[in-house]
């Protein structure tokens, strides 16, 4: 199996631009509508720092007045201020941590649904580009690393800024000559703590791409397909070098983005340490001696130490916010996707239809085709009517059956039921009119009973047998030790293939849509199982509108008509015996 190569360097300085340009105000609106509790935290915040700032105060009162002039009853006040100051500070970090955290559990909840919810809404385009584990990888590992930066930055940011902002005051009350020295380490790590924010932002978009593909390679090396694929094939050691090498690079990256910086933030901390320790020389010095009072500088170097840590936790929070940048610009990335196939901004309202369809002059082709898969196509299907559609591997059968369902537009032209344009109706609408049944069968991994509620939420257990009886599944159901409570296994490998298409059929039934699409439903499956799910699709079928498309021509004989495709053109159509005796395409494919 080939092994994917990894992003080119190219791809990953565009991943590190785009995280570059990624709208600080576009990320605070998610936070918008939770104005009121984040102004309540940063009330708390406030009060929390203020609070915080009487302990240096009541330290130097303890040293330089209770202790000297062994002041017992000063002392037990000062020690019990202390002690209320630090349960007040705890409680109120609570009230914080508690709504500062529920804020961000919900705006990670927006983001999640939000973003699954556009995905859903994406053509079978972007599908058929975009690799699965890609997806699934920005949905979880993405919006995931973003989790303790949404729920925890902002309120670090507040904190740490208020706490500083309180303690650099507090340290100019107590001395301001002291308060200079403490300002010299502020401009170069502010500058440090820049550079290792780039750092560590070019690496994160590095180390989300590479997780991206260890995702795909688990969901390509894992699912039931997959495995027996690779069973199959014994490239199941192949599998493992490829999984092998995308671990050992995410494993590099990780190494390097935690790393990234760490010597220059480390040089800081030791200048940070350095700084109360040249304090107390200077204090001791021959020429300062006397100048302030132990309990001063005790409650200053106090202070500077606190200072220190939420000024720390600043530059650590604005490293944390430049990587986030990258994650950010993957999610947005995928919100800002064009959807191609969207509800009408002023839809149809559908009342009784017939089913009768039209198609009128379509044409359509694939993105990143070279030439049309439909070109110039016009069918009708009166209601009530069965039109099959034949030819080739390759002549646009399946194309026009899902553009009947709109999984894509016509580029040119349109399709219409009952006189109204496709475009022009709710997608859910659309949905329940047109009903597909194809050769893969895509069953949920949960009970047959939600398999077939899936199609109709509301359904009765008596509705589901009812529809399970018509598609000759019931009998097959009940026999199970759990009968419909019997979970179907990963893409329905519980049941065969017959026996996955009756469930659809059954499913499809629930549905009763008024026009039916039969893609290859039979193609696959022996002749006394086709014959069974054939019976089941000519008791759907009756009375509605339907397209059937199939390479056996024996299951099309009797079609109300017959179109034959060619190169994406309608080149015959007729009856089953107007077409044999034309002696055209059709009687060369029937022969």
């Amino acid at each position: 199996m080939p092994r994917p190569t990894p992003p080119s360097p190219e791809t990953r300085a565009l991943e590190a631009e785009q995280a570059r340009h990624v709208s600080l105000r576009r990320i605070a609106r998610l936070f918008r509508p939770h104005r009121g509790p984040l102004a309540v935290v940063i009330a708390v915040i406030v009060a929390s720092s203020i609070v915080g700032m009487a302990s240096p105060f009541l330290l130097r009162a303890v040293i330089d007045d209770a202790l000297p002039h062994r002041d017992l009853r000063l002392l037990a006040l000062l020690a019990a201020g202390m002690i209320g100051v630090a349960a007040v500070t705890a409680v109120l970090g609570v009230v914080q941590t508690w709504i500062s955290t529920g804020v961000g559990q919900r705006v990670m909840h927006r983001l999640r649904t939000d973003v699954f919810a556009h995905l859903q809404r994406q053509s079978l385009g972007f599908f058929t580009r975009t690799r699965t584990g890609e997806v699934q990888s920005r949905i979880t590992n993405d919006i995931g690393g973003m989790q303790t930066v949404v729920t925890s930055t902002a309120t670090s940011i507040a904190a740490n800024l208020t706490t500083v902002v309180a303690t650099a005051v507090a340290m100019v009350a107590l001395s301001w000559q002291l308060s200079l020295v403490t300002l010299v380490v502020l401009p170069p790590a502010v500058l440090i703590s820049r550079r290792v924010a780039r750092m560590r932002r070019e690496l994160t978009a590095q180390r989300q791409s590479e997780l991206a593909d260890l995702n795909v390679t688990i969901e390509e090396g894992l699912s039931v397909d997959a495995a027996a694929l690779h069973r199959t094939l014994g490239t199941g050691p192949a599998l493992v070098d490829r999984f092998t090498a995308s671990s050992a690079r995410l494993t590099d990256l990780e190494l390097r983005s935690q790393l990234a910086g760490r010597w220059r933030m480390a040089t800081m901390g030791v200048v940070f340490a350095a700084i109360p320790a040249l304090i107390y020389v200077g204090a001791g010095l021959p020429w300062t001696v006397g100048q302030l009072s132990i309990g001063t500088l005790v409650a200053f170097t106090s202070l500077q130490a606190g200072v220190f840590r939420p000024l720390s936790g600043l530059l650590d929070v604005g490293v944390q916010v430049a990587s986030s940048l990258a994650l950010f610009s993957r999610i947005f990335e995928y919100q800002d996707l064009t959807v191609d196939i969207a509800d009408p901004a002023e839809p149809v309202e559908l009342g009784e239809l017939r089913g009768d369809v039209r198609i009128e002059d379509v044409t359509f082709t694939h993105p990143g085709g070279d030439r049309p898969a439909l070109d110039g196509v016009d069918l009708a299907v009166p209601a009530g009517t069965t039109l099959a559609l034949v030819g080739e591997t390759g002549s646009g059968k399946t194309t026009l059956g899902a553009l009947v369902a709109r999984l894509h537009d016509p580029d040119a032209g349109r399709i219409t039921i009952d006189g109204v344009d496709l475009r022009d109706m709710r997608l859910a609408d659309l949905a329940g009119v047109v009903g597909v049944v194809s050769q893969e069968t895509y069953l949920l991994h949960t009970t047959v009973r939600e398999n077939l509620r899936a199609a109709k939420p509301d359904a009765t257990d008596a509705e589901i047998e009812a529809a399970a009886r018509a598609a000759r599944i019931h009998d097959v159901v009940a026999a199970l030790p759990e009968g419909y409570d019997t979970m179907v296994g990963a893409r329905g490998h519980r049941f065969s293939g017959g026996e996955k298409q009756r469930i659809a059929i059954a499913r499809t039934l629930l549905r009763d849509p008024r026009v039916l699409i039969l893609d290859e439903a039979t193609s696959a499956l022996d002749t006394e199982t086709e014959r069974a799910v054939q019976l089941a699709l000519d008791d759907l079928a009756r009375h509605r509108t339907t397209l059937t498309i199939a390479h056996r021509l024996s299951t099309v004989r009797h079609a109300d008509r017959i179109a034959v495709l060619d190169h994406g053109r309608v080149v015959e159509s007729g009856s089953h015996a107007e077409l044999v005796d034309r002696e055209g395409r059709y009687a060369a494919l029937a022969a």
